[in-house]
This record gives structure tokens, sequence and C-alpha cells, in this order.
């Protein structure tokens, strides 16, 4: 496995992370996001079908007969950070009331698009109320919340009035411009990395199987989810005879972690309790075996799609495992590498390349 050259599948992880990212999906907002999705497995081969709450689910490999009972989920999300309008102001500005983890410290002078039910897309700002810091004495000391934030919308409105006149209604979504770029260096900035960059190296890995026809040692399927940022994204769709269930999400990076942007993180515990010791053991194996440059965590504040589908019910061992994300939930970054050893490490743990 050391001597294969990954470089053409983590320039296409990376093109296809541009290409995801590029569509708004805040969680509940997300048939768009899931339809590129489904064609871009399509376009590999694959029959992905879309799933009654709106995730892609592929089978990827079909593995040994032996193996029929012993198959592997690994666990996606294309849902991202969002908001929906939960109060047109007397002054048309709008209220929002956020979608899963997004914080309004780092929301704020962002670019928006607020998605209206019948009347198309209206673009606008995130701003402190009374933005204006040369008539706003209090603009240091206030405290950035929902409530004292505010969309600021594109056109000519002035009352409540107006922006019903345009369309807008309480619950229409509030999608934030991701600002994706990728440096020389090999850095990809962007918000949303989480989980829209693992959702494609879900699909580099399922381009590698495809082109080179290798032999996965278990059936795998991959499960790409749609609520994962409030928590049961992963809570169904598990086909029969699996096992075993690994989210490929970000990992963390941040003071007391020893992940970079440039590994794969094997996480060993995080806020909803420890991993299977079994699979964390055999990722960590595998990185070994494969030489995918890698870190295992303990991450403090964190649930993963994997633990729904435990939450759910399904006799599952469970791992997480991801490429290395800096400033989550904020404008995060990430690195090809971090790309290239995660998929290089989801190589050597389904397929016999490396012994």
């Amino acid at each position: 496995m050391k001597s294969i050259n990954l470089e053409q599948y983590t320039k296409f992880i990376m093109d296809e992370a541009v290409k995801i990212l590029s569509v708004d999906s805040p969680t509940g907002y997300t048939a768009e996001a899931a339809d590129l999705v489904c064609r871009e497995f399509a376009a590999l081969g694959y029959a992905p079908v879309k799933t009654v709450k709106g995730g892609v689910l592929v089978k990827l490999a079909d593995g040994p007969a032996e193996a029929a009972d012993n198959g592997l989920l690994l666990e996606a999300h294309t849902d991202t950070l969002g908001g929906m309008v939960s109060r047109i102001k007397s002054d048309g500005r709008l209220e929002l009331t956020r979608l899963g983890g997004m914080n309004p410290n780092n929301a704020e002078a962002e670019n928006v698009r607020v998605v209206t039910k019948f009347n198309g897309v209206l673009e606008g700002t995130c701003q402190l109320v009374n933005a204006s810091i040369h008539v706003n004495n209090q603009y240091n000391d206030t405290k950035r919340e929902w409530s004292t934030v505010e969309i600021v919308l594109d056109e000519n409105v002035t009352s409540k009035e107006d922006a019903e006149k345009l369309g807008v209604r309480v619950g229409d979504i509030v999608c934030f411009e991701p600002r994706t770029r990728i440096t020389k260096s090999g850095y990809i900035k962007s918000r949303f990395l989480d989980d829209k960059f693992s959702v494609a190296i879900l699909l580099g890995y399922a381009k590698y199987l495809k082109e080179t026809a290798t032999v996965t040692t278990r059936p795998v399927w991959a499960h790409v989810t749609v609520y994962e940022e409030v928590g049961h994204g992963g809570c169904g769709s598990v086909p029969a005879g699996v096992t075993e269930a690994i989210s490929v999400d970000m990992g963390c990076v941040g003071e007391g972690l020893t992940c970079t942007e440039r590994q794969v993180s094997i996480c060993a515990k995080d806020s909803g309790g420890p991993y299977s010791y079994e699979v964390v053991k055999a990722l960590t194996a595998a990185a070994e075996r494969t030489g995918a440059d890698y870190a295992i965590d303990i991450y403090p504040f964190y649930g993963s799609d994997v633990e729904a589908t435990l939450g759910a019910g399904y006799d599952l061992r469970h791992g997480l495992i991801g490429p290395g994300v800096y400033a989550s939930h904020g404008y995060e970054r990430s690195h090809r590498l971090g790309a290239e050893n995660t998929l290089r490490l989801l190589l050597g743990y389904t397929t016999q390349l490396a012994e």
C-alpha cells in the first residue's frame, strides 16, 4: 500500500469537495446536495438510492460470499449548519434560529442566501443589530447572540410588509456562504468541510474500488446522511448483514489534541463515550500497515452519525475517523494530505492491498 500512488484520487476528492461545497444544504434543506451525490456515485458506475428520509445509500462492494453477514457501513453527512427565519422584524430585518451548531460569533458579517418557499432566493448579510461602529458605541461590548444579530436583505426593505411582499416567511432557510478556497500549498478552506470533505473522500474511495477492480474483504455500503447536525442522521437505513459502522467525519484539530490537518484522525472517545476498542485497534493497525499518517485523539465536545445509529438500537461495532479539520463549525481548514491519509486508511482497513 505504501507504494500505491493515490495522487489522482486525492485530486478527484478535492475537486468533488469543491463541487459539493458549492451546493447549499443546511440540515433540513438537503435535496439538491443529495441529488448531486447520487449523480456522482452513478457516474462512477454505482446504483445509489435516495432514502425516504432524504439521504443517499449505495453499496460499494460485495466482498467474498463467506463475509456476507459481516458488512461494513461507512457514514458521512452532507447536511451543514445554517439558519431559519424565526421572525420578520418591523423594519424588515430577519431574526434567525440556528440550524445545527451555527454560532453567531462567526456568522456575523457573512453573506447569506435566504431561500423563500415560493419566490426564489434573496441575498443578504448577517450583521450585528446596529452594525455601524461609528454610530454604535456598544459595538464591542454587545454579546453576539441570535437575538443581537440579524439578516439584512439586499433589497429595498424598510418594513415587515416589504419583506413579506418579497416572499419571505417564517421558516425560510438561510444558507451561509461557504467561501471555498484551495491554496497552492494544498490547504482547503471553507465553511462546512464538516462533513462535505468526507463525502468527497467516500466518492474517491468508491472511484478507486471501481477503477482498480479491488476486492474488499467484506461487503461495504456508504450512507450519506442528511440530519447529522441535529443528531438523528444515522438513525436508520442500515442494510441487512451490517455488523459494523464507521463515521467518516471531520477529525478534530485544536489545543490538547495531536492531530493536524495533514493527518487522518482516529477517535477513541467523544462526548458519547468510547468507540469500539476492537475497531479503534484495527483502524490503528491498518494505518500502521499502510503508512497512513494518523493520530489518535479524544474529542471532548463531539457526537457522530454512528452514535445515532447505536442509539436507534442497531447491534453494531462502531468507529470514527476523518481528515483533520481546524476551526470546526467556523471557517474550517484541512489539507489534501488529510484526504489522502483518510483514503489510504479506508483502503487498508477494507482490502488486502497492504498485506
